[in-house]
């Protein structure tokens, strides 16, 4: 299903720059792009080696494909599954070794609370707790169910430097309150209870500076962004907020100064694209801080923006950034804009595939299997990094198409090496008669020893995918800072 995008967000593709120092904002002459529009997509692709099942169109698991028993098959290429894990999966996938050398994977075990109840078995609902020293056999060693951990829609983050993994309480529209911290350093097997403690925030996304010591909780709906102070993880302590913002995704700088949010609005009235804020006083604990905007940008195919990560290549500064939904002109999909110059940034690249071009929308892909669900459909939903620096790789989650990754060794022309995509047969699941198609929402982890990428999806589970042929790659970065988003 497109969700419909709203008639300003066409007329955004005057894809105006607003910058604003201070508080004003005001119009500058630079557009979405450089000297050139980029190409709009498809991203061209590799070809599929041995053991691959390719798709006919790129992104698409057609109806036709049902009677012939090609989808029960699934679709991939350039990479194989290594090992599965339960029957449910939400939006955040994340990695971490702690002190004693433990591998953990931890991801949020629905899209809905409490719709996968059915299906979540001894386990339960909450996020779970994976021992992946053994990538070809997961085993669950523990469910965080606080409020939190429960019901954190998009907003688990985990903080690589201080080994914490952290949730606001969040739902497709919003939930009140409670920000849970817990300790993964020590035993990331077992993690340590911090705090669940009810803030008086409003949570669906989050965010996590690189330090540690601030965590931002971001409510798309409830026009909400506010700063948790986690210097002590047991006392999180607000130190900012504010109601100018219609903030989904957020994203920091290596420094805590900078925070890049994706910003939709569902009105007239707002904007929708890249928003940059300048929180360096936030991050200096300055009491009462400004937070004057540095940048704001939108681009022609702009739906609703997910999320925006700062990242290097070969010295130069990028965002990644993900949009979700939309309809007709305006697929969500994935961009790469160009941040050297921090006033005025501009698109280089998209990540797109050929089932979300405006000539591939109409009847016969709605009646796909799965498209007909809300929420569903063919469309980016998250984009992870391996690392900051010199990512050779991007993976990403494009909901009915799976598991979609990317080469990123020229950022201005990328391609699409790999993809796995493991499709619902309409009436296979008992307790879901209408499941169907792949709901693909996660922001993928990395496993770059084993050349492993972990997603999960909302219909079917935790994944473990391996890079195979053409797209495996020695090393995802040649170093490994800050990953995810």
């Amino acid at each position: 299903m497109h969700l419909p995008s709203a008639p300003w967000r066409l007329l955004a593709a005057a894809a105006l720059t607003v910058t604003a120092l201070g508080g004003g904002l005001s119009a500058t002459p630079t557009g979405a792009y450089g000297a050139a529009a980029p190409y709009a997509g498809p991203t061209p692709d590799l070809a599929c080696g041995k053991g691959s099942l390719p798709e006919k169109v790129q992104g698409r698991a057609p109806l036709s494909d049902v009677a012939t028993g090609r989808t029960a098959k699934g679709y991939s290429c350039n990479a194989v599954q290594v090992s599965k894990f339960g029957k449910t999966g939400g939006y955040r996938v994340e990695r971490y070794v702690d002190k004693a050398g433990h591998e953990c994977g931890y991801f949020d075990s629905t899209l809905l609370y409490p719709s996968s109840l059915p299906d979540q078995g001894v386990e339960g609902p909450g996020t779970y707790v994976m021992d992946m020293h053994d990538p070809a056999h997961p085993v669950h060693t523990d469910t965080l169910r606080t409020p939190a951990f429960q019901s954190p829609h998009e907003s688990v983050r985990l903080n690589q430097k201080r080994g914490l993994i952290v949730a606001d309480m969040a739902y497709p529209t919003t939930n009140p309150g409670f920000v849970d911290v817990f300790d993964v350093s020590q035993d990331c097997l077992h993690p340590a209870l911090m705090a669940s403690s009810p803030m008086g925030v409003m949570g669906h996304e989050g965010g996590f500076s690189p330090d540690g010591n601030t965590f931002w909780v971001a409510s798309l709906y409830f026009h909400t962004l506010a700063a948790v102070d986690l210097t002590n993880p047991r006392v999180p302590t607000v130190v900012y907020f504010s109601y100018d913002y219609q903030p989904h995704g957020v994203s920091i700088s290596d420094d805590g100064n900078t925070l890049y949010m994706a910003e939709a609005a569902f009105s007239s009235s707002g904007f929708s694209g890249l928003t940059v804020l300048d929180v360096s006083q936030v991050q200096k604990r300055v009491l009462n801080p400004t937070v004057p905007v540095v940048t704001r940008l939108t681009w022609p195919q702009v739906s609703t923006p997910q999320n925006a990560t700062p990242f290097t290549s070969k010295g130069h500064a990028y965002l990644l950034e993900t949009d979700e939904f939309g309809s007709g002109s305006s697929i969500g999909a994935a961009r790469i804009i160009d941040i050297q110059k921090p006033t005025h940034p501009f698109v280089v690249s998209n990540l797109r595939l050929a089932v979300n071009a405006p000539k591939a929308q109409g009847p016969d892909l709605e009646a796909d299997p799965g498209n007909d669900q809300q929420f569903q459909g063919y469309q980016g939903h998250y984009c992870s990094l391996p690392s900051r620096v010199d990512p050779q790789i991007v993976a990403c989650s494009f909901i009915m198409s799976g598991l979609r990754v990317f080469d990123l060794a020229d950022v201005s022309r990328p391609r699409e090496i790999a993809y796995f995509n493991k499709p619902v047969l309409k009436g296979s699941v008992a307790n879901q008669p209408l499941r169907a198609g792949a709901f693909a929402m996660s922001a993928p982890a990395y496993d770059q020893a084993s050349g492993d990428i972990w997603y999960s999806d909302g219909n079917s589970g935790f994944y473990v995918v391996r890079l195979t042929g053409a797209a495996q790659r020695k090393t995802f970065a040649t170093r490994v800072v800050n990953p995810g988003n």
